[in-house]
């Protein structure tokens, strides 16, 4: 998720570090006091013993736990990554590993990551592949393949809104990583960069992307998911059946807590004032993504525009879809449809998710309120988690 995110990175610290220890007998009352508020869709803010995500709008509620008797212990480590955060909670049976080692591997895949998939150093595979002229190849690592695969298909299937392209547009706008400010661009500077957008001009040769413009390709749509399905697989390699892993705001839930409570998810209503829980879910299997316009963006003119944009026309989305909730038992799927169902809108993204069978929680301005719509896919998965 071109999707962006919270600026909670204290707070969730500080949150962590009160409710996620697992020597604590049972969960502090003012555990129970937020928890209580958000069942209430109250606004949560100050110190309130909530976890949050950055970036999206999903909320982490991070119960604090003991074992039942059976050695089982709720464990827990985070820290920065992709120039945001990244938390871990997994459930620790008695032969289990411990955090030290789980974080060593997780830490491992962050940094492979980072090298591959970063916008923000110069010395990127990706990064290095974008400073290249038009006509160029260059030899790739396998995931960039993979995730240029995962692009050029939800670029086709959103005839082209959804593309991985798109970062000269981001940099015009001034929402890119080669930005210089925040504005509207003429027509002239705007069909100059558009020349150089459009997943067409990418192709794979082996294990070399090549392409035939000056194109740069940016994955922070799907980056992100497709690191959290890469630390879930490892953290099942290493026999962890229980947990929840985030990365920048995208997460994945797997099996169930000590006390054999699920994880639970706060949907955040889309304001960039307040965090306000809009809905809480429990989740298992599943990754979850949101995508929003309310984070980044800025007003000229009377108008609004947003970071996320429709490659079609290079400029940013303005119909009144605020943000867009996916579950999806991949975490990079549901990171890179929530982001295509966005730049859709509110008609359009409805029937898309509608004829692929996803499962989707939208929330729409409607004058100076907020309207949410879920699906029966959505409703499905959330009473299976919850039998």
């Amino acid at each position: 998720m071109q999707s962006t995110r919270f600026n909670c990175e204290t707070v969730s610290s500080f949150i962590a570090s009160k409710l996620c220890s697992h020597k604590v007998p049972s969960a502090p009352t003012g555990f129970l006091r937020a928890l209580a508020f958000i069942m209430a869709g109250a606004v949560l803010r100050g110190d309130e013993d909530l976890l949050t995500g950055r970036w999206i709008g999903v909320v982490v509620l991070a119960g604090v736990l003991s074992g039942c008797g059976n050695g089982d212990t709720l464990e827990r480590f985070d820290g920065p990554t992709m120039g945001s955060h990244y938390s871990i909670q997994y459930v620790r049976h008695s032969a289990g590993p411990g955090p030290k080692e789980v974080q060593a591997e997780v830490e491992n895949i962050l940094a492979e990551v980072d090298r591959q998939f970063s916008t923000y150093r110069s010395d990127s595979d990706v990064e290095r592949f974008n400073a290249l002229p038009a006509n160029s190849c260059q030899i790739m690592p396998g995931p960039i393949l993979e995730l240029i695969r995962v692009g050029e298909q939800l670029s086709v299937q959103s005839d082209g809104s959804f593309d991985l392209t798109v970062e000269p547009l981001l940099n015009l706008w001034g929402f890119g990583p080669q930005s210089r400010e925040e504005q509207v661009p003429s027509t002239e500077a705007l069909a100059l960069v558009r020349q150089r957008v459009g997943h067409g001009h990418l192709r794979i040769e082996g294990d070399r992307l090549c392409k035939d413009a000056a194109v740069e390709v940016d994955f922070n749509s799907i980056a992100a998911g497709y690191t959290v399905d890469r630390i879930a697989a490892r953290l099942q390699a290493l026999g962890v059946d229980s947990y929840l892993a985030e990365a920048t705001g995208e997460l994945k839930a797997v099996g169930r807590k000590p006390d054999g409570s699920a994880w639970r998810i706060a949907l955040e209503e889309p304001r960039d004032d307040r965090q306000v829980a809009e809905r809480v879910i429990e989740v298992n299997g599943y990754g979850v993504s949101t995508s929003g316009d309310y984070r980044k963006y800025f007003q000229q003119g009377g108008r609004r525009y947003s970071h996320t944009f429709d490659a079609r026309t290079g400029t940013p989305v303005l119909h009144n879809l605020a943000s867009v909730t996916v579950i999806h038992p991949s975490a990079l799927m549901a990171d890179g449809l929530s982001t295509l169902l966005l730049i859709l809108g509110p008609e359009r993204g409805w029937d898309y998710a509608e004829k692929h069978g996803i499962g989707v929680f939208f929330v729409v301005r409607d004058g100076n309120r907020f309207v949410t719509r879920t699906n029966d896919v959505f409703e499905r998965i959330i009473r299976g988690t919850n039998q």
